[in-house]
């Protein structure tokens, strides 16, 4: 048996919000172990004048906790 645990994570960039999804799992994968998904929770942008300047996702991400 095992037991995961979700928490729940935002991240940024200025690209696109795949890019933001890429860097917010590479970054939780450096700090938790046993990652095994995620889950957009929300997207979001920032718009200055008719341009998007940056993309927002927060995600919970799900993880299997150590014996």
């Amino acid at each position: 048996m095992s037991v995961a645990r979700i928490t729940e994570i935002s991240s940024t960039s200025e690209k696109s919000f795949e890019d933001a999804i890429q860097q917010g799992i590479a970054r939780a994968t450096k700090t938790l172990r046993n990652v095994k998904g995620a889950w957009i929770k929300e997207q979001r942008i920032d718009v200055d004048g008719d341009k998007i300047t940056n993309y927002q996702v927060n995600m919970l991400v799900t993880f299997v906790l150590d014996d």
